[in-house]
């Protein structure tokens, strides 16, 4: 069978190629892909940030949603033409996370469209276990976000937001937003910090009090609204510096901080007023299982995850989508449709 599928070829190049596509191995689902997210690390490996692990030669994308096409031999319990999302690790199954039920922790862990091909392909071949099954009426489209959602819902989980506590974002982007969106779920009261006006306006459209920190002191402002006390949670989601020495200055005395956004490089970290606040600094990664069944009832309950989605592209402008999405400062979230086929 013949499908179409987009390979990264190096720094900024991207290619649409025709492939062969083997049938499903004994305990693998064929999925029919209907639409493909793009998300911060396929930009870091389309600027050609993470060669080193990815190489020059891979089908990226990770953030899907589409409709099972064939079953192995082996697989039970799924059917044909059922709407579908992929959790995308690859856990060894044999270190101390792994056994200990910390897939995501895996010291060996792959990820599709990273270590291992990935979803922006027709058709494409994956481990049952990593499949979840979406409920009907679910628009594939919007399911698509089921991914991002699910790190959203780990992050606030690890958190541990509770109702009345006041939340600071820091960075509104997708995974930024899906965050503000979890914790308010949660009960926290969000404040969401953002410079691009375009981000800002759509997370005071979702309901969020929005602070410019190039405009306003960001941690006056919140202490001024929490009465003088600060953020009793902070998720840093810009990956930045600036980000980073924001978070320790707006937390509240004991408040916890959770690390979201990526920092390649070697940041800088105000370990003294971590110190002198007893600030807990939290990290997270990834999800489980039960972060994308928690992610998939939270689109069927309508938490409006769908707003962060700007634009969908055909598979053949997926070049243009991505250029835009470097240097368009009004796009946020861009689907590919992958085979509109299966939508």
């Amino acid at each position: 069978m013949r499908g179409e599928a987009v390979y990264y070829c190096g720094n900024r190049s991207l290619r649409i190629e025709a492939v062969t596509v083997q049938p499903p191995g004994p305990d693998e689902v064929q999925i029919s892909v209907g639409f493909c997210g793009i998300c911060g690390t396929d930009l870091l490996i389309y600027r050609g940030r993470m060669d080193e692990r990815v190489g020059k030669r891979r089908i990226i994308g990770h953030e899907m949603s589409g409709r099972i096409a064939a079953l192995g031999e082996r697989v039970e319990g799924m059917a044909v033409g059922a709407p579908v999302v992929v959790r995308p690790l690859a856990p060894c199954g044999q270190c101390h996370p792994c056994r200990t039920g910390k897939n995501r922790l895996c010291h060996s862990l792959k990820v599709f469209g990273v270590d291992l091909e990935g979803s922006m392909q027709q058709l494409w071949n994956v481990p049952a276990r990593a499949v979840h099954r979406l409920p009907d009426g679910l628009a594939l489209a919007h399911a698509a976000l089921v991914e991002p959602l699910a790190v959203a819902v780990r992050d606030v989980r690890r958190a541990r937001v509770a109702p009345g506590e006041d939340v600071l974002v820091i960075g509104g982007g997708p995974i930024g937003l899906l965050v503000a969106l979890v914790a308010r779920k949660a009960g926290g009261a969000v404040t969401v910090s953002e410079v691009n006006p375009h981000r800002a306006q759509l997370a005071e459209e979702l309901g969020f009090r929005v602070i410019n920190p190039r405009r306003a002191n960001l941690a006056a402002e919140v202490a001024g609204a929490t009465h003088g006390k600060g953020a009793d949670v902070v998720f840093e989601a810009s990956g930045n510096q600036a980000g980073l020495d924001a978070m320790t200055e707006a937390a509240a005395v004991n408040g916890r901080i959770c690390i979201v956004g990526m920092h390649l490089d070697s940041p800088r970290l105000d370990l003294h007023r971590v110190i002198m606040r007893e600030l807990e600094i939290i990290g997270s990664r990834a999800y489980e299982a039960e972060d994308f069944e928690r992610a998939i009832e939270l689109l069927r309950e309508g938490i409006a995850a769908e707003r962060i989605i700007t634009e969908m592209r055909r598979l053949g402008d997926v070049g243009e989508a991505f250029r835009d999405l470097c240097e368009n400062p009004a796009s946020i979230k861009t689907l590919i449709v992958v085979n509109g086929a299966s939508t």
